[in-house]
């Protein structure tokens, strides 16, 4: 054990620090593509346990990966050094009282979301935040990333969702921003630069949620569409429509529904009728009085009358609605299990995703052709899963993942978007940022960076590249 090894042990205690085999476990990303192996896992059990670490790491010259469940797409919660400690938050967990009059609660960061829902349950409260790795995502981490899922058209993205942080900075300082306030304009907003920082300003430790009264009634509805084009004019009138009770606006294709039909055990499809496009719609409300069925059923009606809509059901039963959201959820899945993906987080203007669809399809089909082309995600705020599969009988892309990544980037940002849309950039887009956006935006991140971590110590090279941050810093 080398002398850094032994004070972080001394620190921690033996449940607070792995090394050797007991590591590797955290050692490689969710898509094992990135990772080397640590110096070791530090898993300090409070605030100030991380706050030593860091010090420790800072004077040493070691590397900090803060890292939270590990389900990130892009890399940067794993190290790729060797003298590097990856500092994860597993063994802080605690979950504060909710405050029922104010609608908050004190988190630390190592909080599994689905945990968090089952622990509001008995209290009427929820915490709007859904996604597919809720089993496995801590609060922390989706603070780093400023996680979306399929709400944030509704409640907004982790950075509206925490009224409070509190943060380890990379000089081993501890910044108090307790604050279950709102309305906070003393100042910079510190609490938004965390969010989506993938730890490269310092590690979130605890934050104060945003909690909402639990829906007392839901309506949902699987919808069947001729197209794109369709979804969207049918996903702007229902947004009028519908109003604060839309809750759920998903959308996935005949292409994903195959796969996951074909692969995922015990997946039905309780409609008569097949289309280019489905829309799952949910309408949810804290009030008993609010008729949701017939509101959902009377834009069902327009929406067929004007040929926006092929065939939908309404959900009868809780047990229905469950059925419909595993069809969506099953996307990822289902791909996954047929083989080789290339996975692209896309964001366009919700008004383009039937342009952005139909021109990144010309574009794939040139680089490849005979791609599979699954595009699913969130039609009320724009987010296109754009998952790629091989053509039929191929089992890898002919070595062309880089062309469909540049490809799909530059055309999400000739339409106003983005190429990260909900997954950051952490290691793997760092480039890829660097060519889609401006010198000056790239330049103020560096600079961002090197005003908090001017030794460079925190989660290296993740956003920003060092060299452009030494650099710009000097």
């Amino acid at each position: 054990m080398t002398d850094h090894a032994t004070a972080l042990h001394e620190i921690l205690g033996p449940k607070g620090w792995l090394s050797g085999r007991d590591a590797e476990p955290y050692q490689r990303d969710w898509l094992n593509r990135y990772g080397v192996a640590p110096l070791g896992v530090a898993r300090p059990a409070d605030t100030p346990e991380v706050a030593s670490v860091v010090k420790l790491c800072r004077e040493a010259g070691l590397a900090v990966v803060p890292q939270g469940g590990n389900t990130g797409l892009c890399g940067a919660a794993v190290a790729e050094q060797p003298n590097a400690v990856i500092v994860s938050l597993s063994r802080m967990t605690a979950i504060g009282k909710p405050d029922l009059d104010s609608g908050s609660i004190v988190v630390e960061a190592g909080v599994v979301l689905a945990t968090l829902h089952e622990a509001l349950e008995p209290n009427g409260l929820m915490f709007p935040m859904r996604l597919g790795a809720e089993g496995s995502a801590r609060i922390g981490g989706l603070i780093g990333t400023n996680a979306g899922g399929s709400q944030a058209f509704r409640y907004g993205m982790m950075q509206d969702l925490a009224l409070g942080l509190e943060v380890v900075t990379p000089d081993g300082g501890i910044w108090d921003g307790l604050r279950a306030v709102q309305k906070d304009n003393a100042g910079y907003q510190l609490r938004k630069l965390f969010c989506g920082a993938e730890g490269t300003l310092g590690i979130v430790t605890r934050a104060i949620l945003r909690l909402y009264p639990k829906p007392r009634q839901q309506a949902s509805a699987l919808l069947v569409l001729p197209g794109f084009a369709a979804a969207v004019s049918f996903g702007a009138f229902l947004r009028g429509e519908a109003g604060e009770f839309l809750t759920g606006l998903e959308f996935f294709s005949d292409v994903g529904l195959r796969l996951a039909l074909k692969h995922v055990p015990d997946l039905a499809y309780q409609l008569e009728t097949r289309g280019d496009v489905y829309l799952l719609v949910e309408l949810a409300s804290g009030s008993s009085r609010v008729p949701l069925d017939e509101i959902l059923a009377s834009a069902l009606e327009w929406g067929m009358e004007q040929s926006l809509v092929s065939d939908g059901a309404l959900a009868a039963t809780g047990a229905h609605r469950a059925q419909f959201w595993r069809l969506r959820e099953e996307q990822p899945e289902g791909q996954r299990l047929e083989g080789e993906q290339l996975k692209h987080d896309i964001s366009v203007p919700p008004g383009a995703i039937a342009r952005f669809v139909e021109a990144g399809a010309k574009i794939c089909g040139g680089i490849l052709p005979g791609v599979r082309i699954n595009p699913f995600g969130h039609l009320g705020d724009g987010n296109i899963h754009y998952n790629l599969s091989p053509p039929e009988g191929r089992a890898d892309f002919d070595g062309k993942a880089e062309l469909f990544a540049e490809a799909l980037s530059s055309l999400a940002t000739q339409m106003g978007g983005s190429f990260a849309a909900e997954h950051g950039l952490g290691r793997a887009k760092v480039v890829m940022a660097d060519r889609n956006r401006g010198l000056v935006e790239r330049e103020l991140m560096a600079r961002l960076k090197g005003a908090f971590d001017p030794l460079g110590t925190m989660n290296p090279d993740v956003l920003v590249r060092a060299s452009r941050e030494r650099k710009t810093f000097e």
